[in-house]
């Protein structure tokens, strides 16, 4: 496993495990996902992950509570990050809701604080506030946003006066958003941009076509999972799979290996099994060469998919097509 490199109290490692899908039945939760969700996250501490992202929206608190019991005594040696939902995010009930996140994950303290979303009427001033008194009393170790653009990043530090860490942002090959301004700033500040989705919901592990679409109800609300789209992304799929094939790899792991060039970016991809887990640990030691990384950029620049409001009348067509 490979780290961040940047001046934290406990590593950062650079795959993470997100756990949306802990306690979430959108992603298949049943009765027996506990005793998997225990062994995919011991699996991952064996392999080095020290980042464990969560949030009190997933499963409604449930994904917190399975993370912490599955982390056990190893909850103080890793990183451990939750987000609140910011409704009403006023400094009290930041600080109420941190209170009840750390009681359901078992923890003294959070290790990363984040605000899940950006309230568009409340300002991070008063949010910031109480994040900050979180910190003064040590229930909060770091600071971090999620979905921000730069400028608001930017302002939630200033009110905050001092660093928020990290901006948890949805970041792939197919998402490339975060290499306009955020990426750059952070590796300039010092900060870290957390990838969200870096397979694309699995659009990049070459599983899906358009004869062989997704089933799930999260991927199929995805536009990048229409029939179209997937025939577009034909190309870029040929040209992970050329490059993992170099590489003794999977064209998830050159996706991820992409992102993690970065040495300020973080990937967090969820697992479904102790195998994945495995897989995606592995991608952070796989080091692309300058002409493949070209061609994946290339590759990535040239697919094109239907999105925004031009794919809403598509996938309503595809979710009630029997």
């Amino acid at each position: 496993m490979r780290y961040v490199p940047l001046d934290t109290p406990k590593p950062i490692s650079k795959i993470g495990l997100g756990t949306w899908q802990f306690g979430s039945r959108e992603w298949g939760y049943g009765p027996d996902y506990e005793q998997r969700a225990a062994q995919i996250v011991r699996r991952a501490l064996d392999l080095g992950v020290t980042l464990f992202d969560t949030a009190e929206i997933y499963g409604f608190g449930r994904s917190e509570r399975i993370l912490g019991a599955a982390l056990g005594d190893d909850r103080a040696k890793v990183v451990v990050a939750s987000k609140i939902f910011p409704v009403l995010p006023l400094a009290p009930v930041v600080q109420q809701r941190a209170v009840a996140s750390a009681a359901r994950l078992g923890v003294a303290g959070i290790d990363l604080y984040q605000v899940h979303q950006p309230n568009p009427v409340v300002a991070d001033t008063t949010t910031m506030r109480g994040m900050r008194a979180l910190q003064d009393v040590g229930l909060v170790g770091e600071v971090g946003v999620s979905n921000y653009g730069l400028r608001r990043w930017r302002f939630a530090e200033a009110a905050l006066g001092r660093r928020v860490l990290s901006n948890q942002v949805r970041y792939s090959m197919v998402d490339r958003g975060p290499e306009k301004d955020l990426i750059p700033y952070a590796e300039q500040a010092g900060r870290i941009v957390i990838a969200y989705s870096p397979l694309g919901q699995g659009f990049l592990s070459g599983r899906y076509d358009a004869r062989n679409p997704p089933v799930g109800a999260v991927r199929r609300a995805n536009p990048y999972f229409l029939p179209e789209n997937l025939e577009r992304g034909t190309e870029l799929i040929a040209t992970l799979r050329e490059v993992a094939d170099a590489h003794d790899a999977t064209p998830s792991q050159i996706a991820l290996a992409y992102l993690l060039r970065h040495p300020n970016v973080v990937a967090i991809p969820g697992a479904s099994g102790v195998e994945q887990v495995e897989r995606n640990a592995a991608a952070a030691e796989i080091d692309l060469a300058d002409d493949e990384h070209a061609a994946l950029v290339t590759a990535a620049h040239a697919f094109r998919p239907v999105t925004g409001l031009a794919a809403v009348p598509k996938l309503i067509r595809a979710r009630t097509r029997k």
